[in-house]
């Protein structure tokens, strides 16, 4: 085994060993879920930095710059760091305030249970496509350091993230963020400082100008470029891994202060990732596999004590996304069907439950790892699929009063079916931003038409 190797297993060990130290504290399912709604200011800042610079940014955008440009970063970093911001301006707060254990939570809150099974169906989804980017990420860091075949690798990594995520919780995951942001930015600063002062700026010499516009080299329909842009932006803004975060929080100004703060650092720490893939189409042209793009620059330009470094950030990044999806997809089962239908539960019981539901998602996101081509495909369907009518149900239902249960039930599967029409069957070209017209153009005639029914059953004065 290298020395490469060799660290990387010694890094995962100290996650284990630091996330079942932390376990230890877990006694109830908020301490599972949502941290005993104990997180300061500095954790709070990792945890949401981590959890969303994953391997999206890393592995994936990295690779997409390689490709196309600039332009294979419109979602990440740029369109992910917006919607981080513009959560914590917009939502943190008045999330926080509900004292909700999930998102799901909302949906029975201000309008029934439908709604919020519906929003589970749909939201799991999500959870699992990200899950499944990361443990294809961590795969082509382990098959790039030892040679092995990338199917071999993506199983070892789904064994490792799936027995990480079920001993920790979210409590875990928040103090395990703090050391794997750190070991992250660390590594990719060694990584960007040694390839730039080994090359300087000679490798982008010559290079087309329209690769360097986030907007893509050739005049596009605003239409075009509205739709890139609203699937990260947009379409993320109310994830359940996000969300999660921010209910952790020990008060209001915490969770919007962190968020904020984190969606900043994740700008500014994502454009090292964007340079070094630019960097790389000069350095390392004609790579078979472009996602694999920072971990070839890293073999060649790091000694291995830095590479071992690097490894272990890049680990860090895949592993702190990776437990946050699965824990969500795992404790929207658990919480919000499992333990609403068996309501006499005792909280270990509970925390039992949202164990077992995070093992079985493990394996659906191992299965969609192995069939998908490329990280970024997985990434784009996660933010897409279902969050049109998500995002509509919930600006409506935790800022107007206007709506009720056959308002978000009609903007969800109206959302969802559109999305699904237009990106996979019809190919319309613009899917994401039709399935959001129609997710809010259900929801406001579900509701003019529940008001008007409401009025005809009233008695009328003779």
């Amino acid at each position: 085994m290298t020395p490469v190797l060799l660290g990387i297993f010694g890094y995962i060990l100290a996650q284990f060993a630091i996330g079942i130290f932390v376990s230890r504290r877990i006694a109830t399912e908020a301490d599972y879920l949502v941290a005993g709604r104990s997180l300061g200011p500095v954790v709070a800042t990792f945890t949401v930095f981590a959890t969303w610079f994953g391997a999206e940014t890393c592995i994936a955008a990295a690779g997409a710059v390689y490709e196309r440009g600039f332009a294979g970063g419109s979602a990440d970093p740029f369109g992910y760091a917006l919607c981080v911001i513009l959560t914590g301006l917009v939502f943190a707060i008045p999330l926080w305030r509900l004292k909700l254990t999930t998102i799901a939570d909302l949906f029975r809150l201000r309008y029934d249970a439908s709604v919020e099974r519906l929003a589970v169906l749909l939201i799991v989804p999500t959870s699992l496509f990200w899950a499944a980017a990361q443990i294809r990420a961590f795969g082509q860091v382990v098959a790039s350091a030892s040679g092995f075949e990338l199917q071999l690798t993506i199983t070892f990594a789904a064994l490792v993230v799936v027995t990480y995520t079920m001993f920790g919780g979210l409590l875990a995951d928040a103090w395990t963020d703090l050391v794997q942001g750190i070991a992250l930015i660390v590594g990719l600063v060694a990584l960007t400082w040694v390839v730039f002062r080994t090359e300087g700026f000679q490798p982008f010499v010559g290079i087309d100008p329209g690769l360097l516009n986030p907007l893509g080299s050739e005049p596009r329909p605003w239409l075009e470029i509205a739709e890139d842009w609203a699937i990260p932006v947009v379409g993320s803004m109310v994830a359940a891994e996000l969300v999660a975060r921010i209910l952790a929080a020990r008060s209001g100004a915490i969770a919007r202060n962190a968020t904020v703060v984190a969606g900043v650092s994740y700008l500014m720490v994502g454009l090292m990732p964007v340079g070094l893939g630019l960097a790389g189409a000069a350095l390392l042209p004609g790579l078979a596999e472009p996602e694999q793009i920072l971990p070839l620059l890293a073999q060649q330009y790091l000694p291995t004590a830095l590479y071992i470094l690097f490894a272990g950030g890049l680990v860090s990044a895949i592993l702190s996304t990776v437990d946050s999806a699965l824990l969500m997809a795992g404790g929207l089962v658990s919480h919000n069907v499992i333990v609403q239908v068996r309501p006499g539960m005792s909280e270990r019981a509970k925390v039992r439950v949202a164990r077992g539901a995070v093992a079985v998602f493990g394996a659906l996101a191992y299965v969609l790892a192995l069939r998908a081509d490329r990280v970024y495909e997985l990434v784009e369907e996660a933010s897409a699929f279902g969050s049109a009518g998500m995002v509509t149900v919930v600006v409506f239902g935790l800022f107007t009063g206007i709506g009720g249960r056959a308002s978000a039930l009609s903007a969800m599967l109206v959302g969802v079916v559109m999305w699904i029409v237009g990106a996979h069957v019809a190919e319309w070209p613009y899917p994401y931003l039709t399935s959001l017209a129609a997710a809010t153009a259900a929801y406001l005639t579900a509701a003019v038409l529940g008001s008007a029914a409401t009025r005809s059953l009233e008695p009328q004065e003779a």
